[in-house]
């Protein structure tokens, strides 16, 4: 890989058996807080789904809007922009990465990732973005040589699963982007990139990887082996790099990206816009884990870290690492992250600048629908004494699946109750318990062990196959 830098006026370096690839996006819940007003996340993304999955993925969201060739450049031809008028901020062999892509990135993290726009912290999440939209360069070009295309029909199909597991409409997602100044092109593009990306993996590698039965008999006897020892439930966020320079640069973004999570962005959503690992679509759960099961300078860390402790940036050979610990247990025992819950939401609705005494008189309509509530059976007939109440059908879903601060008010209820109340962008939000399962531990199949090895196999021939395309490549930052 070939860099240089070309600084105009005011211009600055920034600092540095095969199955089908499951698309990150089918996978993902997004947040959905706009970090300067501190609004509470959406209650139907603590149901399970996402809220706007701006990008569909970690990979995506720290990705430019770069096309493949001069007809799918949207986004430019969107912004009615010139190159000129944009600037450049890199050039990737013979394409262009432009500031106008940089910014339409950058907002895009801040308005989804919890992180406060302040222009100290663009300053400093600007090199890593800047190196996702160059990533994202060599992608694309690779699909082109390869002529890898994607159909109008899958970008479609994607868009059209965001909005149904937002449970909103494509109006609804087009009037987010507008307000907080976003293309709905830029969005498009970074569809179109990650399917590309996809297929050029699936095409090149997936054939390549074989998992054999002594493998998945190994992780099964290991894992029989230590059911009587510790199991660490854990979140990760992985920044990969190529060369001793980058390495030191990903330590000192890993400590920023941590900073910013004990100052309280979340987690998940942070692991969403930075992470380069698979989990990153999960919001970076990898679920309950061994210490053998993690790389060595991790597992020493893990072991001694207290429950919601995130660690320091740890270095490995496969990049630099920030790792949360959600719960411990020890043995094989009932996992409450696994316990399925049945839950309801009810809106009382206000504008988001309703007066005083509107929002007052709906907090006291939301103290009295907690009162007088006695079952979901009974949560449509009940909304019916409340102007534009809405009660959605109850839903089952994963304890883990839950945001953080629903799972909070969750675990301290019990079917029949309603969680106390939240001013959210929509009204007076609030989440009805109608049924608890507890989790049936059991050993984990030869399938699921079979995926899981595979995944990894084909997340490490990725990471390789772009490190290839970094070597080989001529890139300029201005």
């Amino acid at each position: 890989m070939q860099y240089s830098v070309a600084r105009g006026p005011g211009a600055s370096r920034p600092n540095g058996s095969v199955r089908r690839i499951i698309m990150k996006s089918e996978k993902l819940a997004c947040s959905f807080t706009p970090a300067s007003k501190k609004l509470p996340t959406r209650l139907v993304s603590m149901l399970g789904a996402a809220i706007l999955c701006l990008g569909l993925s970690a990979a995506l969201l720290v990705r430019p809007a770069v096309a493949e060739d001069s007809d799918t450049t949207a986004l430019t031809a969107n912004s009615a922009l010139t190159t000129d008028q944009q600037g450049i901020a890199a050039v990737v062999n013979d394409k262009i990465v432009s500031k106008y892509d940089l910014e339409q990135r950058i907002k895009l993290i801040l308005v989804t990732s919890g992180i406060p726009d302040t222009p100290e912290n663009r300053s400093r999440i600007e090199p890593q973005v800047l190196r996702g939209l160059i990533d994202e360069s060599l992608e694309m070009q690779e699909a082109k040589r390869l002529e890898v295309k994607v159909d109008e029909d899958e970008i479609d199909k994607q868009l059209e699963g965001i909005a149904k597991r937002a449970n909103m409409t494509m109006e609804q997602i087009n009037d987010f982007l507008k307000k907080n100044d976003i293309s709905k092109e830029s969005l498009v593009e970074q569809i179109r990139a990650e399917i590309a990306w996809q297929k050029v993996i699936q095409q090149q590698f997936s054939p390549l990887v074989t998992i054999s039965d002594e493998e998945i008999d190994d992780v099964l006897k290991r894992y029989k082996e230590e059911s009587d020892q510790p199991r660490y439930n854990v979140s990760e966020i992985l920044l990969t790099y190529d060369t001793p320079d980058q390495a030191q640069e990903m330590m000192g973004g890993a400590a920023r990206l941590a900073e910013q999570i004990r100052a309280g962005a979340p987690f998940g959503a942070v692991a969403r816009q930075f992470s380069r690992s698979p989990s990153a679509a999960n919001g970076g759960d990898i679920g309950w884990v061994h210490l053998s099961q993690l790389p060595k300078e991790i597992a020493s860390v893990v072991e001694n870290m207290g429950i919601g402790e995130v660690s320091p940036p740890i270095k490995t050979l496969n990049g630099v690492y920030l790792v949360e610990l959600k719960s411990k247990q020890v043995g094989v025992g009932s996992n409450p992250m696994n316990d399925k819950w049945t839950l309801a939401r009810v809106l009382l609705p206000l504008s988001p600048d309703a007066p005083a005494a509107l929002v007052e008189r709906r907090a006291k309509e939301a103290v009295k629908f907690v009162h007088e509530f006695k079952s979901c059976d009974a949560l449509p007939q009940q909304i019916k004494a409340y102007v534009g109440g809405v009660a959605e059908a109850p839903k089952t879903v994963t304890f883990g699946s839950l945001d953080r601060q629903l799972q909070s008010l969750i675990s301290k209820s019990k079917p029949g109750e309603v969680v106390p109340p939240i001013r959210s962008r929509e009204g007076i939000e609030m989440v009805a318990v109608c049924a608890h399962e507890v989790d049936d531990p059991q050993m984990p199949t030869r399938n699921s062990v079979e995926d899981s090895l595979y995944s990894q196999q084909l997340s490490m021939m990725a990471r390789r196959h772009l490190r290839d395309l970094h070597r080989d490549a001529v890139i300029e930052i201005r």
